[in-house]
This record gives C-alpha cells, sequence and structure tokens, in this order.
C-alpha cells in the first residue's frame, strides 16, 4: 500500500482540538485528480458539511489544471465527500452538538486514489493556543538538550 501525502493542514491542530479522524475518498474530475498529483491544493479555510446525508467538502482550492484548456474544472467548487452512512450519521450527531465541525487535516494518494482524512474537531481558546505553545517550545528545548548531550 503506497501512500504519498500531498498536503496537510498544520494550521488544524493549533486551531481545534482533532478529536477522531476519518479517511474519506473524493468525487473528482479528470483535471482535478492531474492538478492534485502536481500538489496545487489549499484546503486552509475549507470545512466539511453534511447535506441530505451526504458529506461534502467546501472551499477547497484545486488550481486549474495547466493542460487543460476548455475542459477545465471550477477550482472552489462543492466536491462530495466518499464515507460510509453509519460515519456520516455519527459525524452529523457530533456536529449538531455545539463547539464541533469537521475539518480537512490531510490529503494524499492511496495506490492512485486521492483520500481526504477528516477530522471532528473542537475549536480551542486563546488560553487553549498558548498552553499548546507553551508545550512546543518545552518539547523543543528538550530535543535541543538531548541533541547536544549525546
Amino acid at each position: 500500500m503506497s501512500i504519498k501525502v500531498i498536503s496537510y493542514n498544520r494550521k488544524a491542530s493549533y486551531e481545534y482540538f482533532l478529536e477522531e479522524k476519518f479517511e474519506a475518498g473524493l468525487v473528482l474530475v479528470g483535471t482535478e485528480i492531474k492538478s492534485i498529483r502536481q500538489g496545487k491544493v489549499n484546503f486552509k479555510d475549507a470545512y466539511v458539511s453534511i447535506i441530505n446525508d451526504e458529506a461534502f467538502i467546501k472551499e477547497m482550492h484545486i488550481a486549474s489544471y495547466d493542460h487543460g484548456n476548455r475542459y477545465n474544472h471550477d477550482e472552489t467548487r462543492e466536491r462530495k465527500l466518499l464515507l460510509n452512512k453509519r460515519e456520516i450519521r455519527k459525524l452529523k450527531q457530533k456536529i449538531q452538538q455545539q463547539g464541533y465541525t469537521i475539518i480537512p487535516t490531510k490529503l494524499y494518494l492511496k495506490n492512485g486514489r486521492a483520500k481526504l482524512e477528516i477530522a471532528l474537531a473542537k475549536g480551542k481558546k486563546l488560553y487553549d493556543k498558548r498552553n499548546t505553545e507553551k508545550l512546543k517550545d518545552a518539547k523543543r528545548e528538550i530535543d535541543r538538550a538531548m541533541k547536544y548531550r549525546y
């Protein structure tokens, strides 16, 4: 099983508590997958919404393909996510609770197919972000000290 990570949402773990992760397939058109293989993807502001028991990713930007001419795709269109009905029900139940949202965390190719890792997330408050930053700095200092010790 070969996995090639195309894009990773680094800001997600800073902005949110990531509670549960799911792997979802994407319904794409031909020029979109070619553009994804070139790594021209941005999902910084993207989010997942559930409409009529179907999951869709919104505001995900896939740049137009260089050689796509008139058959190119709309760059920020809604794209359907392929999830099990059980997973969709579980996500729908959780986002109805206050503070939960579904955000994309990673886009990768798995055996030639584009997969999106989505996470059930709860927003962090400012003091939580400061605490996360403090823990990261402490870990960095410990790693630096251990590196020079040996």
